[in-house]
């Protein structure tokens, strides 16, 4: 999986390294031409106006790359003229050497805004696959503030293994966090099977172990279909919730997933660890039947999901993200600010190198008389967003 380094020291590194490179065309020009005047004639600058318009090529633009070439010959003509004459075929073989490599430039400059454009397209398509397939829930579903994040590992990638939902259903309202394992377009596939087998799911089955044993058979159908899947390389982690409406609980289960955790309304927090711990959707290991868990909801509470890009999140020693230490004691307005909270503290702690994917999935129940609060959405990275 691909690193990213987004903290500060990294961004002034890539602010210094794009002055450098902006300037590095000009000063090797300047510095072939003081080379030049300085040095004996038997020492040529060539090697300095032939690097300047090929070293512009990838970075520059079209019309910046030719400038840079024209600049090449030209102070090469004029040194010339200056202390040779362009009747020896030495400075001419030596305008021509600086001539062609501003030809090779341009050409080396359409090949990669070509593929610029190219991969920009590719981007495209997958930021709005990734849209369709897994869209931002609305702010409140079911009487319950929603609110979710999905941030990707490299600030260019959009296409990822990891998914959430949420479905307003008669009995109540479910939820998965899950996690594919592997990445790219296999990875989407996978996703796109879960969501769509826990949407209908979540309308039809009377049980929240209904839901993940439909989503069982989904994985497995779609195995079939691929011609088989190998249960290591196919598995996809979940934890499923259910907040029956006025219950004042949440029923969960957990398929070898990061547990849960509830955030109550004092700071207190409780770790929802499973009592009867299952296997991975798609580990086709044998009949492990499912148990719906419950815990108590109070007003107020706020109940967080987060696949292992969050814990598995590590320092510059190596440690491990702890998200339950993290937040114990603190206290937030809603889910919003407690995803943007969250997401800020990781950054902070990894430096901002992420190495893994990370979906966020944080669903509160309103203190008793608490008014209905509008907020303004801030967008986050490069996250799949979109209405549901």
């Amino acid at each position: 999986m691909g690193k990213r380094d987004t903290g500060p020291g990294g961004a002034r590194g890539g602010v210094r390294a794009r002055r450098f490179v902006r300037v590095l065309p000009t000063a090797m020009i300047a510095g072939g031409a003081l080379f030049d005047v300085t040095t004996p004639p038997t020492f040529t600058p060539v090697p300095l106006f032939v690097a300047a318009p090929l070293i512009a090529a990838p970075f520059f633009s079209r019309a910046s790359t030719v400038r840079t070439g024209i600049a090449s010959v030209l102070v090469m003509a004029v040194l010339d003229l200056l202390t040779r004459t362009l009747r020896e075929a030495e400075p001419v073989i030596e305008l021509l050497t600086v001539a062609t490599a501003g030809l090779l430039a341009l050409f080396i400059n359409g090949v990669v805004r070509r593929s610029n454009e190219q991969l920009a397209s590719a981007r495209v398509i997958a930021e709005t696959a990734m849209r369709a397939v897994l869209p931002t829930p609305a702010e409140r579903i079911g009487g319950l503030h929603v609110a979710a994040r999905y941030e990707a590992a490299q600030a260019d990638e959009y296409v990822g293994g990891d998914l959430f939902a949420v479905a307003d259903t008669p009995y109540g309202v479910r939820l998965v966090v899950g996690d594919v394992r592997g990445k790219g377009l296999d990875a989407v596939a996978a996703v796109a099977v879960v969501i769509g087998a826990f949407r209908e799911a979540a309308e039809q089955e009377r049980s929240l172990e209904g839901v993940a044993q439909r989503l069982e058979r989904a994985l497995a159908r779609e195995g079939t279909r691929r011609g088989g899947l190998d249960a290591m390389e196919g598995f996809i982690t979940a934890a499923l919730a259910e907040i029956p409406p006025g219950a004042g609980l949440v029923r969960i289960v957990n398929r070898g997933h990061p547990e849960p955790i509830l955030l109550h309304a004092d700071g207190k927090l409780d770790v929802l660890t499973s009592a009867s711990p299952a296997l991975p959707l798609g580990m086709d290991l044998g009949v492990w039947p499912d148990r719906a868990e419950e815990w108590p909801l109070p007003a107020g509470a706020t109940l967080l999901m987060f696949t292992d890009g969050l814990s598995e999140a590590r320092d510059a020693a190596g440690a491990f993200y702890d998200p339950a230490a993290r937040l114990r004691g603190r206290i937030f307005p809603g889910p919003e600010e407690l995803l943007s909270a969250l997401t800020d503290d990781v950054r902070l702690h990894t430096g901002g190198r992420s190495t893994d994917d990370m979906a966020l999935l944080a669903v509160g129940r309103p203190a008793e008389g608490q008014p209905e609060r509008r907020r303004t959405v801030k967008i986050v990275g490069r996250g799949p967003g979109g209405p549901e």
